[in-house]
């Protein structure tokens, strides 16, 4: 690929995507295509790797004596067979509990969010450097030794666990920002979002799939067996991982050759792609509105998303008192419906794009929807009667919602400065990130510090912090290449 300057064919561009559809060819847009192949393994690693990092928040239920001594509900459980009761009746007996209050386990859910926090911007960076494969590829494998690691770490004591959780967070860090690389290389630009998202969802399907039977691991042969699994799930991938990930179009063994020069050709015109690297504008950077606008935003949605996964089976368990298996049957039923909307929203954002919907528009369509119904809804939720019926509705519904952010501002990185795409991305997930290490910290003390208002408490405080980031996207956002990050013609005296 060429480097091309910043005004070569720029008047072809449209107002958007800076592609010169003339040039491109028009095949090799099926769905058994190579780098929807490329997409599918990486959904299959991010699965692993969000099964591994939220295995702890349904075993969290029967690793502690009880999980709701501190906030109630007084709502009816007469639907659910065999009453409130049963819930440590049926824990096998030689699986250990501890004595830990909702503020502790606020910290052990966070806790990984400090590693992960340090690592998405760097890895993203390496990544650019060395390549996807290796990166992702070692802290994929890392991150299961690490959760099979877990329950020992929590039986030398609580300090342990904690550190293991921090460690693992590290390496799981690089896993999510590490892989964003690989879409400067493969991406065709009126693709990108539907790859993405088929790529993202896999987090989705992996909270759903621990969800729904992490309760049946720990309730019928303990809760360690749950991190055994999926670590060993994780090291028993590894290898495909390294045998069926290339870095790019050009170095991949099998890829049609149609396919192979459709991709190159749709990236050649863009104006960000170069052979040389070029060192990063930071100053341009901190100064860009709309890249602020993106950081903000994501952190107000990852609040979100940390409020969802982290305390849905313990929203429920402290509503119903359901025993973990059930805890477990209704804490995933949110999380399938949001795999199932994500997948459906990138393919809707691109769709829209072909309809010349602007791609700013589109982006912000997308975030719109995946922030603010889902949190309006979680703060009606406890104002409303305690009924099973409602409470999993308006729980899935949010949650369901929620991963359209997907199509929206977790690739307008890709959108502002493709040429740095992969440290971008990185950098805004690993801001946003920091909502993970605080929502949890922060609802643990809500909840440890007021048994009646805790819930309601932590509802508003997530709608006012998710709506404040949406508005300064909706004012701020953009989605056109910057001109800090265009291609520069290097004159030599």
């Amino acid at each position: 690929m060429a480097e091309l300057s910043p005004t070569a064919g720029e008047s072809n561009y449209s107002q958007d995507i800076q592609v010169d559809e003339k040039l491109v060819p028009k095949k090799g847009l099926s769905l058994c295509s190579t780098r929807y192949g490329i997409a599918l393994i990486i959904h299959v690693c991010n699965f692993i790797a969000a099964a591994q990092n939220t295995v702890i928040n349904i075993t969290m239920v029967a690793m502690v004596n009880t999980t709701d001594h501190q906030f109630q509900f007084n709502g009816s459980t007469e639907w659910l067979p065999g009453g409130p009761n049963n819930a440590p009746d049926s824990l096998p007996a030689e699986a250990p509990t501890y004595d830990w209050s909702p503020q502790i386990q606020g910290i052990i859910f966070a806790s990984a969010a400090y590693g992960m926090t340090l690592t998405m911007a760097l890895s993203g960076y390496l990544a650019g450097r060395v390549g996807t494969k290796r990166v992702v590829g070692v802290s994929l494998f890392a991150s299961s030794l690490l959760v099979i690691f877990s329950p020992l770490a929590a039986e030398l004591g609580l300090i342990s666990l904690i550190a293991t959780r921090m460690v693992q967070g590290l390496v799981q860090g690089s896993i999510f920002g590490g892989q964003n690389a690989l879409w400067e290389r493969w991406g065709p630009p009126h693709e990108r979002s539907r790859l993405c998202t088929i790529a993202l969802s896999g987090m989705l399907l992996g909270t759903f799939t621990i969800v729904l039977v992490g309760g049946l691991i720990s309730q019928t042969l303990g809760w360690p067996f749950a991190f055994y699994i999926f670590g060993g799930i994780g090291c028993v991938y590894c290898p495909f991982w390294f045998i069926l990930i290339y870095d790019d179009p050009v170095s991949h063994p099998w890829i049609n050759v149609t396919e192979k020069e459709y991709i190159i050709s749709s990236l050649a015109q863009q104006i960000h792609v170069s052979s040389q690297k070029q060192p990063l504008p930071i100053k341009a950077m901190l100064k860009s509105l709309p890249l602020w606008s993106i950081c903000v935003c994501s952190f107000g949605h990852q609040w979100l998303v940390a409020i969802l996964i982290t305390y849905t089976p313990t929203y429920i368990s402290s509503v119903f008192s359901v025993n973990i298996r059930d805890n477990g049957l209704l804490s995933a039923l949110p999380f399938i419906i949001a795999w199932v909307i994500g997948i459906l929203g990138g393919y809707l954002a691109d769709f829209l794009l072909t309809k010349n919907v602007r791609l700013v528009t589109v982006r912000k369509i997308a975030t719109f929807l995946g922030n603010f119904p889902s949190s309006a809804l979680l703060v009606a939720l406890p104002y409303l009667p305690p009924s099973y019926i409602t409470t999993m509705t308006l729980l899935t519904i949010s949650c369901g919602l929620s991963p359209l952010c997907q199509s929206g501002i977790y690739i307008n990185a890709l959108d502002l400065a493709p040429r740095y795409s992969s440290f971008l991305m990185g950098t805004t997930r690993g801001l946003a990130n920091i909502a993970a290490l605080l929502a949890p910290t922060v609802s643990g003390f809500l909840l440890n510090q007021d048994s009646e208002f805790g819930w309601q408490n932590v509802f508003l405080l997530l709608f006012a912090i998710n709506l404040s980031g949406l508005i300064f996207y909706l004012i701020c956002g953009d989605a056109v290449v910057q001109d800090w990050a265009k291609g520069r013609k290097l004159t030599r005296l």
